[in-house]
């Protein structure tokens, strides 16, 4: 007699591939982008910050506070190390909520001064980015503050989707073919800061609302 679970075993072992190969190349892209365009914001030198000289500041302060967000993210998420080390899981918890606090707040003023010089829709773009970062974080930190620890991990999950916003607008604004539609960064830009987080936002919420019970 053909044992059953073998197939569901296979089929599980192929799902846990398919995922690791996923995360595996999502953090190689990550990473590239961190290395090409978001290091050389540290050097603080005209070269790197190009027309965004004079709003270095608070722009050095938001992607320093982006970074530390999506670094800690993936500790977060670690089962293994949570179980094991819940007290610098805290501690980290805290650091990521304060890092968006901050990152929240510089992007608000990049909003409404380097951005509002290309246009409202485009401030109006990173404003709402901005609103949804810290919403999401806040509605992970209150949940858990509640107890309600299923509720704090699904918010965790929406908050690092839209943490890993401003990466998803780089794929799509260096994009050969989404330049090839809408040539003008004042078309592309506005288009894209929406869609960036929107949209992988609304895939995570059915893939939570999928396997909720």
């Amino acid at each position: 007699m053909k044992n059953s679970s073998t197939p569901l075993l296979n089929q599980t072992k192929l799902s846990s591939y398919i995922k690791t190969a996923f995360v595996f190349l999502l953090i190689l892209y990550v990473g590239t982008i961190t290395i090409k365009e978001i290091l050389p914001y540290f050097y603080l030198n005209k070269e790197s910050y190009g027309r965004f000289w004079d709003y270095k500041f608070p722009l050095f302060f938001h992607v320093s506070c982006g970074l530390i967000a999506m670094l800690i993210g993936p500790f977060q998420f670690w089962s293994t190390f949570r179980a094991k080390y819940i007290k610098i899981h805290r501690m980290l918890g805290r650091i990521y909520l304060i890092a968006i606090l901050f990152g929240t707040i510089s992007a608000t003023n990049l909003a409404w001064t380097s951005g509002y010089k290309i246009s409202f829709a485009w401030a109006f773009g990173l404003q709402g980015l901005a609103f949804a970062w810290i919403s999401t974080a806040l509605m992970a930190y209150f949940s858990v503050r509640r107890g309600r620890i299923t509720q704090h991990k699904e918010w965790m999950i929406r908050s690092y989707v839209v943490t890993l916003g401003f990466f998803f607008f780089r794929i799509l604004n260096n994009s050969d073919f989404v330049k090839s539609i809408m040539p003008e960064f004042t078309d592309r830009g506005v288009t894209i800061i929406w869609f960036c987080w929107a949209i992988p936002l609304l895939i995570t919420e059915i893939v939570l609302s999928w396997d909720r019970k």
